[in-house]
């Protein structure tokens, strides 16, 4: 067994440097080192060894398998470092990188919170799993209120918090309006970025889920027409001068007076609509300052919320929602 070993190894280390490519590797490595190679089923042999000889062969073995297999290792070391060298024309045209950008939606995101940010609102973010009291409750919505209902929200198959009831899927980013009131002192000027699900019927302009900024300025002697002049220069620096506002009355249970605002730009239009409704807004209903631990005889607010793809809907002239997630390469590069 001793002279058949020294030939494998022989004949192995002897047949290597004839090897000029990987493949022609792959099958000298089948021939000396697979399961069914000469090396291992020789060194099956070994059982059938006198006990004598099983130390003197075996360390020989050894020596064998470690020389084999380090040949092998170099030579395809070799072939690997020889594919990462400069082909032989340097002039050659590089392979194509494909680079990639922020989504639109992120994009209109950024855009949003930089304009606000040179307004002098601060960034103030939540979880996305709510509790039922900071989704509702301590917004002042009435329990038998229609979003309550398990048709319009996502509830979470989870065990309620101990204090502020079920978990469920934040159905807008008002939470964190309430995390901010409850847990610091006016004056608070803050925006809350991210997202929301809600369980609409989806089409051109609803989703079940949907990106949200929602804002709180709460001072004293904050009025409706800091909330009026706050909403028109955003959208107006945001969407261009041209950009016309218009506050519609509407009700929201936390806010009173509530507005739900429209707008509009000139050559501009989604499924052929010249207003798009793009955002609610309000004066801080003195019951939600009270459920936060804040004097509504002191402190005055208002607050207001957008859809983030709606207003790039507008920005882009994009006709359908819809088109923001299939992931369409097509779509996805003009941005």
């Amino acid at each position: 067994m001793i002279d058949q070993l020294n030939q494998i190894k022989e004949q192995a280390l002897q047949d290597l440097p004839g090897v000029q490519d990987p493949a022609g590797l792959e099958d000298w490595r089948i021939r000396y080192l697979s399961r069914q190679g000469s090396l291992p089923l020789a060194l099956e042999g070994m059982k059938d060894l006198p006990k004598e000889q099983r130390p003197t062969v075996g360390k020989l073995a050894n020596e064998v398998k470690n020389a084999v297999n380090t040949a092998y290792e170099e030579k395809k070391a070799s072939f690997e470092s020889s594919g990462n060298q400069l082909p032989d024309d340097p002039t050659l045209p590089g392979y194509p990188v494909v680079t990639a950008s922020p989504h639109v939606v992120s994009q209109t995101l950024d855009r949003i919170v930089q304009t606000f940010r040179r307004m002098g609102f601060a960034l103030a973010d939540g979880p996305e799993i709510e509790t039922e009291y900071h989704n509702f409750d301590a917004l002042n919505t009435p329990a038998d209120h229609p979003a309550r209902n398990e048709q319009d929200t996502f509830y979470a198959k989870l065990p309620p918090h101990p204090k502020y009831g079920r978990l469920l899927l934040r159905t807008q980013t008002s939470t964190v309006q309430i995390r901010i009131m409850e847990s610091a002192k006016p004056p608070f000027k803050i925006i809350a970025p991210g997202r929301c699900y809600r369980r609409d019927e989806i089409d051109a302009t609803h989703g079940i889920f949907f990106h949200q900024i929602e804002g709180l300025v709460v001072d004293e002697s904050v009025t409706l027409g800091d909330l009026k002049g706050t909403m028109e220069f955003f959208f107006k620096e945001l969407l261009g001068a041209e950009t016309v506002v218009r506050f519609r009355p509407h009700f929201f249970p936390f806010t009173e007076p509530s507005f739900e605002i429209d707008m509009a730009r000139e050559g501009h239009s989604v499924r052929g609509k010249k207003w798009l409704e793009i955002a609610g807004c309000g004066m801080v209903d003195p019951a939600v300052l009270t459920n936060a631990g804040i004097d509504p005889e002191k402190y005055t607010g208002f607050a207001f919320g957008m859809g983030v793809e709606r207003i790039a809907m507008m920005l882009h002239g994009i006709p359908d929602l819809r088109l923001f997630y299939e992931n369409d390469q097509r779509f996805l590069k003009q941005f």
